[in-house]
């Protein structure tokens, strides 16, 4: 038994991917390379782990890690919903230390430029063992059109509406269902919901990604969501029966990376 769990571990250790390998940021000026789904980061700041605006879950994971304006996002965002007494704010996946590949869970999260937000506001804060190991409240029916009314907050909503008007956000991924919510409840202030786009989960969480710092000049932004409120067709036929093989899957074999972040993990794993 003994030598199975070794294997076990061993196992476990070896899908690691060389980037969750690295425990420590990268010494230098901030700065997010590559894309969000192909790059790293120098100079990552940890998001503290103690604050009076929001508590971060599964810290025992190291993926509090971002770039700093990434930090200051939360900060602002954070510190906007205590003062509307709206809850704390829950912090999920952000990067890892010197930012780039998971082995699982996420192809994104890899220049410190996203974080994961839950969609829930606690008004008592949670324990460190509630922390450790959180439950996510699914939002989404089982039909897959539309939201649970019993599990949606008016707050929910105004959440995702507080961080779409941040300068700095460039967009925000939620289920379809909570587009839709979104775009049914939203009244005439809708230039926000551009930036929120359907993507698949997202059930009980937004992602939220930055734009690319003004001086990171090896950072790669993403293309400007299309004009108007993604509230139309481009919203209903996330509803309607994809095409065979129309999901998107990962690549079996991860692109190359940006020339910078290969030099960082070489530079690394030679000392």
């Amino acid at each position: 038994m003994a030598g199975l769990f070794a294997l076990a571990v061993s196992a476990q250790a070896m899908a690691l991917t060389p980037w969750q390998q690295i425990t420590q940021p990268v010494q230098g000026t901030a700065q997010a390379i590559g894309g969000f789904a192909n790059g790293c980061i120098v100079g990552a700041n940890p998001l503290p782990l103690q604050a009076n605006d929001y508590q971060v879950m599964r810290p025992d994971q190291h993926r509090y890690y971002g770039h700093p304006d990434l930090l200051a996002f939360i900060n602002r965002l954070a510190g906007e919903v205590n003062q509307r007494q709206m809850g704390t704010l829950l912090i999920g996946d952000m990067a890892m230390p010197a930012g780039g590949r998971f082995n699982g869970g996420h192809a994104s999260h890899q220049s410190g430029l996203d974080v994961d937000i839950w969609l829930q506001l606690p008004k008592q804060r949670w324990s460190q063992q509630q922390l450790l190991k959180p439950t996510p409240i699914d939002l989404v029916a089982v039909n897959g059109r539309n939201v649970i009314p019993s599990q949606w907050r008016p707050e929910t909503g105004e959440l995702i509406k507080l961080a779409a008007k941040d300068n700095e956000v460039t967009r925000i991924f939620v289920n379809p269902a909570i587009k839709q919510k979104l775009c049914d409840t939203a009244g005439s202030d809708r230039d926000w919901l551009r930036k929120v786009r359907p993507w698949f989960a997202h059930r009980a969480h937004m992602h939220v990604r930055l734009r690319c710092p003004a001086n990171s000049l090896e950072c790669e932004d993403q293309t400007p969501p299309p004009a108007g409120d993604g509230c139309g067709a481009e919203l209903a036929s996330w509803f309607q029966p994809p095409p065979p093989g129309s999901k998107p899957s990962r690549p079996s074999t991860p692109p190359p990376l940006p020339p910078s972040c290969q030099t960082l993990l070489d530079n690394h794993f030679a000392g």
